[in-house]
């Protein structure tokens, strides 16, 4: 049987990206001391990679697919083909961010004052191809980890670093100077495996699921009854992919509504909604969005 070699994330992003492909309708089974999950799909077997190496074992045609971050794809130089965004992380579902980090009393206040100075990253090729391009010299050195002890201790004059939200970065007594990158994960294939007709259309089935579980993450659905005299002042509050549902009830006075809301605008419109007449208003979950 053909199979599709998938590349799941391991480390940070590995419990997200389960999660996530839970969510699009495939089960993943981590196993103790073992790189390579079961999935429920015998058309697919996977591997657990970092994702630093994603890039290269998919451009290399060991995984047909993988999931890994933008900045790993960019350090790593390889050929890989993009086959869509999925902005989600371990903790939010906002980009990271590489940026520039510095102690609080340096006198480096911006990227051109890096001439002459020491930094420690990961994300080295990136770094240096960054300040080369600005005409930037100075000496970009790898970090095995704990980068930013580096800066706090001196070790370093400044490291680049992810952050989320810079709190961490902050809690050190450190200072962000600038942005150099956002990232987020990225489903990539490696061109060969998008040469051929049957694991091209798997990936992009996989691709269509994984986007439409993070699109009904963003949404929940609202069901309400509504007094037919104020229908038109409700559905006046109800956004929808659309237009609301409506479907009449066996009270002649009175309709069912139904449609698809973004989270964040739940909490102040179901107030509203009550406000205005509608009751019985349920709010539940979504799976998916196409």
């Amino acid at each position: 049987m053909t199979q599709l070699k998938l590349g799941v994330p391991k480390g940070s992003l590995e419990e997200a990206t389960i999660a996530l492909f839970r969510q699009a309708g495939w089960q993943i089974q981590p196993r103790s001391r073992n790189y390579f999950p079961t999935i429920d799909d015998p058309e697919i077997s996977c591997a657990l990679v970092r994702s630093q190496e994603m890039a290269t074992y998919v451009s290399k045609g060991v995984l047909d697919v993988g999931l890994t971050g933008l900045d790993w794809i960019l350090d790593s130089g390889a050929q890989v083909e993009e086959v869509c965004d999925l902005i989600y992380s371990k903790s939010s579902d906002q980009p990271c961010r590489w940026v520039l980090v510095v102690p609080q009393d340096s006198d480096i206040q911006r990227i051109e004052d890096l001439q002459g100075k020491r930094v420690a990253t990961e994300l080295v090729n990136f770094t240096r191809s960054y300040m080369q391009d600005r005409g930037i010299d100075c000496e970009v050195e790898f970090s095995w980890g704990a980068t930013e002890a580096k800066a706090v201790e001196g070790l370093v004059d400044a490291v680049v670093e992810i952050t989320e939200t810079g709190s961490t970065i902050r809690a050190h007594g450190l200072r962000i100077v600038c942005d150099l990158l956002h990232t987020h994960t990225r489903l990539i294939a490696s061109p060969a495996a998008l040469a051929d007709p049957w694991k091209k259309q798997k990936i992009e089935d996989i691709a269509l699921l994984l986007q439409a579980s993070l699109a009904a993450h963003q949404k929940v659905a609202l069901k309400m009854n509504a007094p037919k005299a104020k229908l038109g002042e409700i559905t006046a509050l109800l956004p929808s992919l659309h237009a609301p549902t409506v479907s009449d009830l066996a009270d002649t006075d009175w309709v069912a509504l139904e449609t698809v809301v973004d989270r964040d605008r739940v909490r102040s419109l179901i107030p509203d909604l009550r406000k205005r007449g509608a009751e019985g208003i349920l709010e539940y979950e979504l799976r998916k969005i196409i």
